[in-house]
């Protein structure tokens, strides 16, 4: 299958008090079309450096990162911009949203934003609403945001990061602020947009949510020290086995 996204060599370093800190050293991987990656590790391990990294958030010093093809790492920062924009989707820990719009307009100012397409606001509107009614939140579109729950407000920013048809979504602990409940909800709509074409990479600590994804990743002081292939999730019923199978894996890694 196709790779969407190929790491290779990649390193990142700080100079902290005139000290080099390595915090990415040497990583290489791939992400294939249509593959779901957690990236799992202790704290301070590298794992949302990582995140940022291969998104083109935070810029590399070393290294190749191919998105469908195109080097991003060369890139200047108007380019990179656009793509993020367009071909990229984010969801983080922290729901980043507008005050003052509703969880509609928040939704589609990405599109709105973008130059991908000649679309009125009135049609970029309608599948914004679309999108919604798919991840079961068109109920919430003229709310404020702090008038939803938490998994109703993930599930707004899962919504956002898709209104450009993005190659990938970068997730980092897209789950950390929820309960177990809302949790589960979240990765519903993680994985009903993966088993529609999406590519998905996400940082966690969750076993539970690492189980319900195709691969992970395994990192430690910068370095990717394993790796575990999960195959497609398709039921709660087979949670246990995969978590389980997750967490021995773990163990067998020192973490």
């Amino acid at each position: 299958m196709k790779n969407i996204l190929e790491v290779k060599d990649l390193c990142k370093t700080y100079i902290v008090d005139k000290r080099q800190n390595n915090v990415l050293k040497n990583v290489s991987f791939n992400v294939e079309k249509g593959d779901m990656v957690a990236i799992m590790g202790p704290s301070g391990s590298g794992k949302s450096t990582l995140l940022y990294a291969v998104s083109g958030i935070d810029k590399a010093t070393s290294g190749s990162v191919k998105l469908a093809g195109k080097e991003i790492n060369s890139m200047s920062s108007g380019d990179m911009a656009e793509v993020r924009l367009n071909d990229m989707g984010f969801v983080f820990q922290q729901m980043y949203m507008l005050r003052n719009l509703t969880i509609l307009d928040n939704i589609i100012l990405p599109a709105i934003e973008s130059k991908k397409s000649n679309e009125s606001k009135a049609d970029i509107a309608k599948r914004g609403q679309e999108v919604m009614r798919k991840l079961g939140i068109i109920d919430i579109a003229d709310n404020d945001i702090n008038e939803v729950s938490g998994g109703q407000l993930q599930r707004a920013c899962i919504a956002r990061s898709l209104i450009n048809s993005p190659e990938i979504i970068f997730a980092d602990e897209p789950t950390g602020a929820l309960n177990r409940s809302s949790s589960d909800e979240v990765m519903e709509q993680f994985i009903k947009i993966n088993k529609e074409g999406t590519s998905v990479m996400m940082v966690t600590h969750d076993s539970k949510v690492a189980a319900k994804c195709k691969r992970v990743i395994y990192i430690v002081d910068g370095n990717i020290k394993g790796e575990i292939l999960l195959g497609e999730y398709s039921s709660e019923s087979e949670i246990r086995d995969r978590e389980r199978k997750v967490n021995n894996w773990l163990l067998e890694l020192g973490w």
